[in-house]
């Protein structure tokens, strides 16, 4: 047992080239899981689907527990937001195979993207790609849980009972045309629960889509606290703060003319 915390924590924890090979490996996992589920909202409910399902809710298990002995707080770590998510998202895939298919459980396997957050969070200390491009990073990421969020949202309250949506990219589809206000009008939410969604992803997703999309595409910056002042972005070619003038020493490699 000592062994196996060893080598887990080392994986989790540590900046060894295995361990950063191993975060970068559990988010290309990631994105493959959350594309797995978008795809099988098009197929219809067979069996080889329950036994995916089953093989991805056991890795997601494995992860868990190497995580869980991972941890010096353990009890802390089983009550972690994430963690929950995860129960709830490993119970998911497990729910199909004993008692049936259920369309609620696509809105429940989307929030696997959140994971996503906290292994990003982990590469920013070990990766100096990810610690200059933190920003845009984060604000992609922001981006596509909120589009796969809401979407699944879409589907899942209105698939039942609105013609206009039959899949998973009917619902992407009203989703991404309301949150650019491009707004075609052929297909529309039905009911008070998707009227109440509809004006909800307009009044907050349309804010947020714009922001997070200026964040992506505006220049690049690097985080360096100013000492003075404790301005925390600056421009990658900075040599003085641009708050209160203060001589900065940011280490970068030069910018490419």
């Amino acid at each position: 047992m000592q062994s196996l915390t060893r080598i887990f924590r080392e994986l989790h924890n540590s900046a060894t080239p295995r361990a950063v090979r191993a975060r970068y490996a559990f988010i290309c996992f990631d994105v493959l899981v959350v594309g797995y589920f978008v795809v099988t909202t098009f197929l219809d409910f067979e069996s080889w689907i329950v036994f995916v399902d089953i093989g991805i809710g056991l890795i997601l298990s494995v992860d868990m527990f190497g995580r869980f002995v991972a941890a010096h707080d353990r009890v802390g770590f089983l009550s972690k937001p994430m963690t929950i998510v995860d129960f709830v998202i490993i119970a998911s895939l497990f729910i199909p195979a004993l008692i049936g298919n259920f369309t609620f459980l696509r809105l429940v396997r989307s929030l696997r993207l959140l994971r996503s957050y906290v292994v990003a969070r982990e590469l920013r200390d070990v990766s100096p790609f990810f610690a200059k491009n933190e920003d845009v990073i984060t604000s992609t990421l922001n981006l596509l849980v909120f589009i796969f969020v809401v979407t699944a949202a879409v589907y899942v309250l209105q698939v039942q009972v609105n013609d206009s949506i039959n899949n998973y990219v009917d619902a992407l589809y009203f989703t991404i045309t309301t949150l650019t206000t491009t707004g075609f009008g052929d297909v529309i939410l039905v009911g008070s629960a998707g009227r109440l969604l509809a004006v909800l992803i307009m009044i907050v997703g349309v804010a947020l889509f714009i922001r997070l999309v200026q964040t992506i595409f505006r220049p690049n910056r690097i985080r360096y606290e100013c000492p003075d002042c404790g301005l925390t972005r600056h421009e990658v070619d900075a040599v003085h703060c641009k708050h209160c003038g203060r001589q900065l020493h940011i280490r970068t490699e030069g910018v490419a003319e």
